[in-house]
């Protein structure tokens, strides 16, 4: 899983631990997790928020000893982004083969759900200008790593979960530009050639490279696969740090507003991404799957591209997003892992679906 999540993946904007993810994906679909592989899944992604929670406070607290640092946002996301290409690896991607509609249905929710939730949020709140486009803009981002950990942890397909997230990411230069024209554009200007330009520098050249390191160095890679996640952590931690002091004077009055907005748009998220999953008849474990998929996001691209692209205030949504799509996503799992049914039942559902 990725950074916040199993297999070590340092990236996407959080932590994990190590799970194989090299093994046949109908083994990695709903397999129970060891007993040390459970324990350091479960500290990944209790203490990645802690963290993340500790840096706003010190941003909020001292906001001159990080306000000069803006321009190091974008750099630092390109430096997570290449611990998540180093955590990849080709079969990554090969759920699109396997099972193109699964993946396409997949990709689909995460790209209608939760930008279209995201403006629904912000309108109904009628929250202003900078926090709208801020709100919608995580909305159109794509999967956050956090996702593979959690989804691991639900007992959920974590194959299809990983594949997920790597194809939501290749996609983005693409579809996150757009989307945010299209549904923030009514809030603040949206330039979309320079967001493209930033989200190829910061996210996709730096995964590709990530990507090209491990395949050309993948021994090395792994003997450094425990220190990704937590080095991720911290510039992760330090990105948010930056965002929150940078809006510091605004965050006093807006902070209720914006933890509403975060909690409502996420929890849409993760309730949708279930139902398109048992609507789409992909079972139980796939739809957990999409669960995390939908609701979590790259909270940290939308940080970057909210402070490069809008202000510091667009960038507080996704800096409290970051904190707390982790926190519900590791209550979403433990409630999911408590009525996870017996693997016979769930053999006989695949089967009859087959």
């Amino acid at each position: 899983m990725r950074s916040e999540d199993q297999d070590g993946r340092g990236a996407g904007t959080e932590p994990a631990p190590t799970l194989d993810t090299t093994a046949p994906a109908a083994d990695r679909g709903a397999t129970a997790p060891t007993a040390a592989e459970d324990r350091g899944a479960r500290r990944a992604v209790t203490l990645f928020p802690l963290f993340v929670l500790l840096a706003g406070v010190a941003g909020l607290l001292s906001p001159s000893s990080f306000v000069g640092w803006a321009p190091s946002v974008p750099y630092l996301l390109g430096v997570v982004m290449f611990f998540m290409g180093l955590t990849m690896t080709p079969p990554d991607f090969k759920e699109v083969l396997r099972r193109p509609g699964a993946v396409a249905l997949g990709l689909a929710a995460q790209y209608v759900i939760m930008p279209g939730t995201g403006w629904l949020v912000a309108k109904a709140l009628g929250l202003p200008p900078e926090l709208a486009a801020g709100v919608i803009l995580v909305g159109c981002a794509p999967g956050g790593t956090a996702s593979n950990v959690v989804t691991y942890l639900a007992r959920g397909d974590v194959a299809l979960s990983v594949s997920l997230t790597s194809v939501s990411t290749v996609v983005s230069p693409l579809l996150t530009p757009a989307l945010t024209l299209v549904l923030a554009g009514e809030y603040l200007p949206v330039d979309t050639g320079s967001m493209v330009g930033s989200i190829l520098k910061t996210v996709l050249l730096p995964v590709l490279a990530g990507l090209l390191v491990r395949l050309s160095a993948g021994r090395l890679v792994t003997r450094a696969q425990a220190a990704l996640p937590w080095l991720s952590v911290l510039a992760i931690g330090v990105i948010v740090a930056i965002v929150v002091a940078g809006s510091a004077d605004a965050l006093g009055s807006a902070a209720g507003t914006v933890f509403l907005a975060v909690v409502l748009h996420n929890g849409l998220g993760l309730a949708l991404g279930y139902a398109v999953g048992r609507l789409g008849r992909l079972g139980d474990p796939a739809s957990r799957a999409l669960t995390f998929e939908v609701g979590m996001q790259n909270s940290g691209l939308a940080a970057s591209l909210a402070s490069a692209h809008f202000s510091p205030a667009a960038a507080l949504p996704a800096a409290v997003f970051s904190v707390w799509h982790n926190v519900s996503g590791a209550l979403a799992a433990a409630w999911f892992s408590r009525r996870t049914r017996p693997p016979a039942e769930e053999a006989e559902e695949a089967g009859d679906r087959t």
